[in-house]
């Protein structure tokens, strides 16, 4: 059997697939198989997958219908034979060592179920996205599960085409779920609640690449909107679960969306917490606005709600202050 085995789902990248396959080839890790599934392109990726096959007998094409990216990991996953499941997209490139390093901590690490790497984006000089660089380099900051669990409703804390998990661990979750959101996300959050358990290599072992046309720009599976029901479906089945009201800090944009959100979900919004004296003792969506030093109230789940750079520490510190314990009685989201 080969060590790793990588889902790569393939449509219409016949423009970068050559590439990504050449970092593949170009692996120091020698045993592993890589699952292509063409999902009904339409440029010649198929059949550059067939041709590529018939020079390397460790790529393994195959065929889907297009009905999009979870069928297709789906069907890959289902023909796994490693014991260790690597993510890769066609418009990527792996650095030489990558699947080598990922191995090799999986295998000498039991605890570790889900093993993320360090990226450095490949930006499309026609769209600069300062934002995607603030993310990329916020998630490479989150290396052990402590961070990565403590970070997870902010944001998705990997990348997903630079993971390898335990084969056992992704079958175990039923492999993706197919539904009207992120299927990266939402595989995280399920992990997560089944207890698997997170780090990161701090090695930059990925060339992950922000093209116009990606669907976390373009598809509305992977709006703001979704992530926070996903983020608050989670939280319902944990840190929600018998609470007795919600207290959020922030009352922006974010805030105020969040407010909204639990409110239509059932949840009693008992106040907000803003540093801005202009805001406090003000009333926002039918609730106070308190002060930090007011904000102590115990029973409520305390939901840390900003965008501001450096504002998220700051609210963890006051946190910390009134003697509210991360993870059980505040939780930091985005």
């Amino acid at each position: 059997m080969p060590r790793v085995s990588v889902l790569l789902p393939v449509r219409d990248a016949a423009a970068t697939l050559a590439e990504c396959l050449g970092s593949l080839r170009r692996q120091t890790l020698r045993d592993f198989e890589i699952l292509a599934v063409d999902d009904g392109s339409r440029d010649g990726s198929g059949e550059q997958l067939a041709a590529a096959a018939r020079e390397d007998p460790r790529l393994v094409p195959l065929k889907a219908t297009g009905a999009g990216l979870v069928p297709a990991l789906n069907l890959a996953l289902g023909r796994v034979r490693a014991p260790f499941v690597a993510r890769m997209d066609a418009d990527d490139v792996a650095a030489p060592e990558r699947l080598e390093a990922q191995a090799r901590r999986l295998e000498q690490d039991p605890r570790v179920d889900v093993l993320g790497c360090a990226v450095e984006l490949l930006e499309d000089p026609r769209t600069p996205a300062p934002g995607m660089r603030a993310y990329v380099a916020w998630q490479n900051s989150l290396l052990d599960h402590d961070a990565i669990v403590r970070e997870i409703f902010v944001e998705s804390p990997l990348v997903h085409p630079s993971v390898m998990l335990r084969t056992p661990a992704l079958v175990g979750l039923g492999g993706y779920r197919e539904f009207d959101g992120p299927e990266d996300y939402d595989l995280w959050l399920r992990g997560h609640r089944r207890g698997l358990r997170f780090a990161k290599l701090e090695d930059v072992l990925l060339s992950w690449r922000d093209a116009p046309g990606r669907l976390t720009r373009t598809d509305p599976r992977y709006a703001p909107r979704r992530f926070r029901e996903l983020k608050i479906a989670a939280l319902e089945a944990a840190l929600l679960r018998g609470r007795r009201g919600v207290v959020v800090w922030g009352a922006g944009p974010i805030g105020k969306a969040w407010a909204h959100a639990l409110s239509r979900c059932g949840h009693r919004v008992e106040a907000f917490v803003e540093v801005d004296a202009r805001k406090i003792g003000r009333r926002i969506q039918g609730v106070p606005v308190l002060s930090v030093q007011d904000a102590g109230l115990r029973g409520p789940l305390h939901i840390g709600a900003v965008g501001q750079k450096g504002a998220r520490g700051r609210i963890r510190e006051a946190v910390a202050r009134l003697g509210l314990q991360e993870g059980r009685d505040f939780v930091a989201v985005a």
